[in-house]
């Protein structure tokens, strides 16, 4: 019945919309604004360099003193002081494999880190076999030159030929840690996105050190499946976020729930790059979970946050989101846990890996280029 519903529905006609181009597929979404919201008003911005000097960054986060960690896909992980200054590679880091999108990936740190001063950071790790995504935790020295007692907490299987797709946010909530994976992108493995005995496609959710939580609902480290490339994740209203890259068509907002299935590589709203059918060549199918939001053609999203703060007026609560291609920002307008309008800013500034937050309510854009750089966003005039 529900797909018949579907069938039903009729495209909402949106004279606002973001200008994005023609759909590469024809499915009409499940909700009004599942799609193409109605554009929001246009925020002036400004644009200035905080730091420079970076080669392909990939994820921030914030420290108590007002310092940033920043990774580099290289493998290099920096501290980016207040004033922008940007400091030697951090030392004590495992091996890293550098290979096609692999390297070092996202970093983060609890609210508690300046009592154990703990680091959190996810990398591509080479194996026998090939390549996995990995989790690792480490104390950073008080003159924060080196990383100690390193320890992986997750470490994907089984071995993927492909350096490829690795997801890669790590997000801390509470006691436990969520960590995003891909699924390596080839025909033969992103089919693992639904094999519980694989996690690829999955979101994982660990204890801090590493141990499964109790109340998984798989009883092991799997939280939600079938994903595809989730390489943003964050905290917000109702629990978790994340937004996943569709193949031609069909990027992602989720909010996953435990146990559920997210479709990949059975349903899409996008289809494959040669223009095949993905999958049943269906968007909808019982018992798998339709996205927030998608988008079609898609903004290849990077790393988000939730707004909040005083700088932006009208932009508390919303989701910003790093694009990939075309580039830029995107603003989301959320109400009830759907999106209500959409904005478009700063295409000029190339691809946005990573979003995080200063503490006066700027907005900090990591640049992933050979010559990186990290861009404080704040209010034209």
């Amino acid at each position: 019945m529900r797909y018949l519903i579907f069938l039903m529905l009729p495209v909402t006609a949106l004279a606002q919309e973001v200008p994005q181009g023609a759909p590469n597929a024809g499915f009409t979404p499940e909700f009004a604004d599942q799609t193409r919201a109605s554009a929001l008003p246009e925020t002036p911005v400004t644009s200035t360099i905080f730091a420079d000097g970076l080669v392909n960054p990939w994820g921030i986060a914030p420290l108590p003193d007002d310092s940033w960690l920043v990774t580099e896909r290289p493998g290099r992980l920096r501290i980016i002081g207040p004033d922008g200054a940007l400091s030697e590679p951090i030392s004590g880091l495992f091996d890293i494999d550098t290979q096609g999108q692999g390297g070092l990936l996202d970093v983060t740190v609890a609210r508690d880190f300046a009592e154990d001063r703990m680091v959190y950071w996810t990398y591509a790790k080479p194996v026998d076999g090939g390549t996995v995504t990995a989790a690792a935790r480490g104390v950073l020295s008080d003159d924060g030159s080196a990383i100690t007692q390193a320890k992986d907490i997750f470490v994907q299987s089984p071995p993927s030929p492909t350096p490829m797709h690795y997801g890669s946010r790590i997000v801390i909530d509470g006691p436990h840690v969520f960590i995003t994976t891909g699924e390596h992108f080839s025909l033969t493995e992103r089919v693992l996105a639904q094999d519980p005995r694989a996690t690829y496609g999955k979101v994982i959710r660990l204890n801090r050190d590493g141990s499964v939580p109790a109340d998984n609902p798989f009883g092991d480290a799997i939280w939600s499946f079938g994903h595809r490339n989730m390489q943003g994740a964050i905290m917000g209203p109702g629990g978790l976020w994340t937004i996943e890259h569709g193949p031609a068509g069909g990027d992602e907002l989720n909010q996953p729930q435990p146990g559920a299935n997210y479709g990949w590589p059975v349903i899409s709203y996008g289809i494959n790059y040669d223009g095949t059918p993905v999958g049943s060549g269906q968007a909808v199918m019982q018992g798998m979970e339709p996205p927030v939001y998608y988008w079609d053609p898609v903004i290849a999203p990077g790393g988000m946050a939730f707004y909040r703060g005083d700088a932006f007026a009208g932009w508390q609560g919303n989701l910003l989101i790093g694009s990939l291609n075309p580039g830029g920002l995107v603003r989301l307008a959320l109400a009830d846990g759907r999106v209500g309008g959409e904005e478009r800013l700063l295409p000029e500034v190339g691809r946005v890996r990573d979003v995080e937050l200063m503490d006066d309510g700027n907005v900090l854009l990591l640049i992933d280029a050979a010559a990186g750089a990290v861009l404080r966003v704040t209010p034209a005039g």
